[in-house]
């Protein structure tokens, strides 16, 4: 898909790409033009270049060129923070790292950039070479150029493509690598799960969904970070990809959706599916992938609101993916779409997810994370077991976390966060039934506030939330 992508692109081509913000043409023409700046800077196949440049028509377009060459792309989140920054190239070890102005603020006149920006970069030169992609300002490393010329012949093989930092200390950072086969393979997933059609529009932030729409023939709308609502109105999109809280932020904004919606990268709820789905999405999907295995699974509104199962019910594993379940309850996925390794580690034979989970009739559903485990009065309590029944209408989100008692043991405290408007005394009434069905893991409290998200994907936080709930 990515080689028909690249090979597919022609600078005379006016049709939108990044709607907005850049034609096909454009991204054809900066492709091209970086293929030839980075093999002038003596790149070559199989070196790794570090990446930390926003969303947009240039951080696409040194991807696909990246890509084009056989370079190897390190991933760079400039929120990550100093240290972990730098423990994270330690371990990529770029030649060459491409940064965004943005991406640079970190002292003198761009120091209230960063600021605004939420950054906190140590200087990126003293960490390997830099250049500048984008506008350059004041004190930024020299601009990497688009450059006209003769392309190279285009890298025909496999080998590794993308490296992804998840968790993982400042000592021992973990990173994710997707060959040049696993990428691919990812990506026509999405492209079969999304079904883009040509010309209609798509909204959607992340390169897994970009790259197999515009695959397809369609243009991409980056979210509106305000008026996501208004946009959508104004594009009616074929399909939609929101996380989960973008998703509850634009429902409360009043959005009417069209098309298909699309939500993973946190827990998805049957609640909220159904009502994105309510708001006018002719399918709303949940969709379950890890930055190692991405997409695995996914599930449509109605067979989410029709399982009764205990546990979170995610889907049936897309085409490929396979899922087993090891002797510790751990789900395991293997299949064309896994990464290949973490990065300095042995290749993997299948997948860990960290998620205990089972296959059942051909789904997967899931228990929640190991590390989650609560321990009370011997026994061990798994939050996602019982957290999908707490979603009862008008809650908006819910967890159990584990308290400690003081004696070696915790205790278990339900967490729900309220939808707006939503009345606390009804939700009380509510409740009642899906926490006498907990039976032994019924918590000993329930608290009702905001719960706490972290990450870019803005999960909820549970060592915030166990904070909050220790103190209620």
């Amino acid at each position: 898909m990515l080689d028909q992508l690249i090979a597919g692109l022609d600078p005379d081509d006016t049709r939108p790409a990044l709607i907005g913000r850049a034609t096909r043409g454009d991204i054809a023409g900066l492709t091209h033009g970086y293929v030839v700046a980075l093999r002038e800077k003596g790149l070559a196949s199989g070196e790794t270049i570090g990446l930390a440049v926003r969303p947009g028509a240039r951080s696409l377009a040194v991807m696909l060129a990246a890509y084009r060459m056989g370079l190897r792309i390190a991933v760079l989140d400039p929120t990550a923070g100093p240290e972990v920054l730098r423990a994270r190239l330690a371990l990529a070890e770029p030649r060459l790292i491409l940064a965004d102005a943005a991406a640079q603020a970190v002292a003198g006149p761009l120091a209230p950039l960063a600021r605004r920006a939420h950054l906190a970069l140590p200087p990126l030169a003293s960490l390997a070479p830099v250049v500048t992609v984008g506008r350059r300002l004041p004190g930024t490393a020299p601009a990497l150029r688009p450059l006209p010329g003769p392309l190279p012949a285009a890298f025909d093989g496999d080998g590794d493509a993308v490296i992804i930092f998840t968790s993982g200390t400042t000592s021992r950072p973990r990173a994710v690598v997707h060959t040049r086969g696993s990428l691919r393979a990812g990506l026509t997933a999405v492209h079969d799960l999304v079904r883009p059609v040509p010309e209609a529009p798509v909204v959607g932030g992340t390169f897994f969904v970009l790259l197999p729409s515009l695959a397809g023939g369609a243009p991409v709308a980056l979210p509106a970070g305000r008026g996501l609502a208004r946009q959508i109105r104004a594009l009616k999109p074929q399909a939609t990809y929101l996380t989960p809280p973008r998703l509850r932020a634009a429902l409360a904004e009043g959005v009417r959706f069209t098309g298909r919606v699309y939500s993973g990268s946190a827990p998805v709820s049957a609640a909220l599916l159904a009502s994105v789905r309510a708001a006018g999405a002719r399918e709303a999907w949940g969709v379950y992938a890890l930055t190692e295995v991405f997409p695995a699974a996914a599930v449509e509104s109605a067979e989410k609101a029709a399982f009764t199962g205990e546990g979170d019910l995610v889907g049936a594993p897309l085409p490929g993916v396979i899922a087993s379940t090891g002797a510790d309850g751990q789900l395991r996925l293997s299949g064309p779409a896994a990464a290949d390794r973490y990065l300095g580690e042995p290749p993997f034979a299948s997948v860990p997810t960290g998620d205990l989970g089972r296959v059942e009739n051909g789904r997967v559903v899931l228990g929640g994370r190991l590390k989650d485990m609560i321990l009370r009065r011997a026994e061990n309590i798994y939050p996602g077991l019982y957290e999908p029944s707490l979603h009862v209408p008008g809650v908006e989100l819910a967890l159990l976390v584990g308290v400690p008692a003081g004696d070696g043991d915790e205790r278990v405290v339900a967490v729900i966060q309220p939808a707006a408007g939503a009345d606390e005394a009804r939700l009380r009434e509510a409740l009642r039934e899906p926490l006498a069905r907990m039976g032994t893991a019924r918590p000993d409290a329930v608290v009702f506030d905001r719960i706490p998200l972290a990450g870019r994907s803005r999960k909820p936080d549970r060592e915030a939330t166990a904070r909050l709930a220790a103190g209620a």
